[in-house]
């Protein structure tokens, strides 16, 4: 395990993050109708903007499903977007069916024991400073950031460092001049 360090493959075409203690700090706020909010970072939002710019699918895979992740999912326009299921590895696969690579092309991003098998199974897994033990044993990288405070961020820059893109490039024309 390494924090942010090391090479990874160039060949990445897909960057999947877990939602519930990644995108956000796992805390979930229950109302009489359910799950009544979730807090996103907007960093994290960027990240997936970055990704896209650089021609990598973005998406989400989490074991739950609401009406507030379904907002952000379309606020993002997440290429891929699995949610409300407990085999994740399994609907991740059924998913890769379609398309022209498979798991060895897969960045996934995850925190908690469910998360363990596919980070196990792609190409490079992350964890959050803060994710479960058998998580950060599973991963390749550990993010300085613990979830839902810019996780995403940093895998983005790290992906997109790897490859090569240094961060200014990384910004140039997403929002206007960097300076």
């Amino acid at each position: 395990m390494t924090f942010l360090l090391g090479r990874m493959s160039l060949q990445t075409r897909l960057v999947l993050f877990d939602v519930d203690g990644v995108l956000t700090d796992g805390t979930l706020w229950i109302g009489p109708q359910g799950e009544a909010f979730k807090g996103f970072n907007a960093k994290d939002g960027v990240a997936v903007a970055l990704l896209k710019k650089y021609g990598l699918q973005v998406g989400i895979v989490s074991g739950k499903a609401s009406a507030a992740l379904d907002v952000r999912v379309e606020q993002l326009q997440y290429d891929v977007a699995i949610t409300g299921c407990s085999d994740k590895l399994g609907a991740i696969q059924a998913w890769l069916v379609d398309q022209d690579y498979g798991l060895e092309s897969v960045v996934f991003v995850g925190d908690d024991v469910i998360d363990v098998a596919i980070m196990q199974a792609v190409g490079v897994a992350y964890a959050p400073a803060d994710a479960h033990a058998l998580a950060m044993e599973a991963a390749q990288h550990i993010t300085r950031a613990v979830g839902g405070h810019g996780v995403a961020r940093e895998v983005a820059e790290h992906v997109l460092l790897e490859q090569g893109i240094g961060l200014e490039e990384m910004y140039a024309g997403l929002f206007g001049a960097v300076q």
